[in-house]
């Protein structure tokens, strides 16, 4: 090194060695810790001065252990696997953007020593997954909630693919945000629309162009149904597809073998009935909309009994569908 460290920086050097070099497979005995010192950081000491400085982390609460072949560092803020789990989670987030991705998982790989990254193969498929493309994302997120805590609303471009395959601008909004809600691996904003006069669920990675508008917020007390703020119990019911509509009390009918989706999608709280057929009969609270959708994604093997409405609206879709693959034939 060009310019060498004060021997007053040995004890945080020597921990820093431990966490970047150690783990129980791979052991410092003090002269390697002494090498590691001199030509890393240019600190020159002696071998009872490691042991001192050793001890002194010991005393501080560092819990590390001697195996007989050397020091190493025995835990740390995150075990591997938990490293592991949480590696996994930002490669499976559409929400987070390539580059961001690569940057988060480099620093969670710092909180383990050099060999973590080894064990990591998954790191290198970052780029296989569909990821945002919207790099601004985590920056409209410091500004939502910057804007929630002061009272304030947010103007923004709400914006669609194109056949291009690029975002473009849909609509401007001015929204009165409330909350942040993170659904199907996406995060959507809460607000009231004071020009559509309901509230609304907009994904953040399709908003660009974000701002702290000057106007204040509408109080969300202030909105029909809403007198007691957000129930979090009752904003499922805009799942499974974030639809800004009253739910309604829905009736099914399906098969057991049904049970673990209807659990993933609506919780433990649907209501079911079995059947002397062998079915079970399924009551839950959605929006109607967006329980269209859902009951189409599996309309081989569920059936909505209640309410007509909605199994109109139903039947419509399916024979315009069944109508669009008979042309031709």
């Amino acid at each position: 090194m060009d310019t060498l460290e004060p021997k007053k920086l040995a004890l945080l050097r020597v921990l820093q060695i431990l966490w970047k070099e150690s783990d129980a497979d791979h052991p410092l005995h003090q002269g390697q810790i002494a090498s590691l010192l001199e030509r890393e950081y240019g600190i020159v000491v002696e071998r009872k001065a490691i042991g001192r400085n050793l001890s002194l982390l010991q005393e501080a609460g560092f819990e590390i252990e001697n195996n007989g072949g050397g020091f190493y560092l025995n835990s740390r803020l995150f075990e591997d696997s938990e490293l592991q789990l949480l590696i996994d989670g930002v490669l499976a987030s559409r929400h987070i953007s390539l580059p961001h991705s690569k940057e988060l998982i480099g620093k969670l790989c710092r909180l383990s020593n050099r060999y973590f990254p080894r064990h990591v193969s998954n790191i290198h498929s970052v780029g296989e997954w569909n990821k945002t493309e919207n790099k601004t994302l985590f920056y409209h997120i410091e500004l939502v909630d910057e804007a929630i805590e002061s009272g304030k609303m947010v103007e923004y471009d709400y914006n669609k693919y194109g056949v291009d395959k690029k975002l473009h601008k849909s609509s401007f909004q001015r929204i009165s945000p409330y909350q942040l809600i993170l659904h199907n691996q996406r995060y959507y904003l809460m607000g009231y629309s004071s020009y559509w006069k309901h509230m609304v669920y907009h994904r953040m990675d399709r908003i660009t162009n974000m701002v702290i508008s000057e106007q204040p917020l509408v109080p969300i007390r202030t909105i029909e149904g809403y007198s007691d703020g957000i129930n979090y119990r009752n904003l499922s019911t805009a799942m499974p597809y974030m639809f800004a509509e009253p739910p309604e009390r829905i009736t099914l009918r399906t098969g057991e073998g049904m049970m673990d989706q209807l659990v993933d999608w609506f919780g433990k709280e649907v209501m079911v009935q079995k059947i002397e057929d062998g079915t079970i009969e399924v009551s839950l609270h959605a929006a109607p909309t967006a329980m269209l959708y859902w009951a189409l994604q599996y309309a081989d093997a569920v059936e909505i009994l209640k309410p007509q409405g909605l199994r109109e609206r139903i039947c419509k879709v399916l024979d315009e569908a069944k109508g669009k693959y008979q042309q031709g034939k």
